[in-house]
């Protein structure tokens, strides 16, 4: 009987650096668009068809005693592979439980920081997709920023750290996954805040987002504040926090800045993304920490499993930052999209309440990367 691996254990090893070889049994185009990574996997890909004769190929690529954790889709075809492998001889072989779905889901929170009078900031990493969202507590309050569809996670730690969640906000209308910011608050009976201008389309009751009306978690001063930054979306606006954590949504990355085109109005909005990354954040101060809601690579993942990064050595390193001619950032941003995400219009009009897919088929239309980012 072959062992199993939790997709949490799994996370661990990905944030920990740990060496990890990784046997993926999905079709090679699945492979190809989206796979396991971290600084210290690696990933062989054999497809499930390719090995219903026999594993005996695979004795020639692993070693035999060498540890491996098989991967599918969704954990059938994984199992399977695995058993053969241990019949073959191999010895210490795992399959990941839930396979790619499983793994697809799993948000790994990672404190920030303690907060200036008790509070505290954590980012919770969705190490198979790049997405991140963030709680802030104080006293005995929360807010879920940019909140996966995955609300039993973020209630659970809740929970745990023995607060309610007062307030979900989105710091705008996403396209490449579904919101659960509005399901949370309805079932914590808290507020959904989202920018009026992302807003237009929604079926829903909601909370404005807007510079100058700050939200209050708890009894202690963690203020977040709104900052209109539009660019990604007409609505972008970004949230600062403590004075020292400036959460940037889908506009500013680690390595890349946010694109344009998911509502399809890149020639409309590059110049707005433009204003937001060459003027108004550059009139903040170099200090803050900027906090995304998405990462694109590996490399982007601190030692501690976070990302994050100094706002000034952005302006020094981001390669989205050092486009000084206007003509050479429009043709940047406008050329150098990557595809699309999947269902990227069907997520828009989930997230607008224009449609209400079963949970399996919102997962479905949440498969493969995150495709956010403007990079070549």
């Amino acid at each position: 009987m072959s062992q199993s691996m939790t997709t949490n254990e799994l996370a661990r090893r990905v944030i920990n650096r740990e060496e990890t070889l990784i046997l993926d049994v999905r079709n090679t185009d699945e492979f190809a668009d989206w796979k396991i990574e971290g600084d210290s996997v690696d990933v062989i890909n054999e497809p499930y068809f390719n090995l219903l004769d026999g594993v005996e190929t695979l004795a020639e690529k692993i070693n035999k005693d060498q540890e491996i954790i098989v991967v599918c889709a969704k954990g059938g075809s994984s199992k399977m592979v695995a058993e053969m492998m241990e019949e073959e001889g191999f010895t210490n072989v795992y399959d990941l439980e839930g396979g790619m779905k499983a793994w697809s889901e799993h948000l790994e929170p990672v404190k920030i920081a303690d907060l200036n009078d008790g509070g505290s900031l954590y980012q919770f990493v969705r190490l198979g997709k790049g997405c991140l969202s963030y709680m802030v507590i104080s006293e005995n309050e929360a807010a879920v920023l940019d909140a996966n569809r995955m609300t039993n996670i973020y209630e659970q730690f809740a929970e745990k750290k023995g607060v309610t969640i007062k307030y979900t906000i989105d710091t705008h209308l996403h396209a490449d996954h579904i919101s659960g910011g509005r399901q949370l608050a309805i079932n914590m009976g808290g507020t959904y805040h989202l920018p009026p201008k992302d807003a237009g389309e929604v079926t829903y009751d909601y909370v404005p987002l807007e510079e100058g009306k700050d939200i209050t978690v708890g009894t202690t001063t963690v203020k977040v504040q709104p900052l209109y930054s539009p660019g990604h979306t007409i609505g972008s606006t970004s949230l600062l926090i403590d004075d020292q954590y400036l959460l940037t949504g889908d506009i500013l990355f680690v390595k890349s800045i946010g694109r344009p085109d998911l509502a399809g109005k890149a020639d409309d909005w590059v110049d707005d993304l433009r204003e937001t990354l060459y003027r108004r954040y550059k009139e903040l101060s170099g200090d803050l920490v900027v906090l995304p809601a998405h990462y694109s690579f590996v490399e982007e993942l601190n030692e501690d499993g976070s990302v994050q990064a100094r706002l000034g050595d952005l302006y020094q390193h981001n390669e989205g930052l050092q486009v000084d001619e206007e003509q050479a950032f429009r043709t940047m941003v406008t050329e150098n999209l990557p595809p699309q995400p999947n269902e990227y219009e069907n997520i828009r009009k989930t997230n607008m309440g224009k449609m209400n897919p079963e949970d399996e088929e919102q997962r479905e239309m949440e498969i493969g990367p995150n495709r956010c980012a403007v990079h070549d």
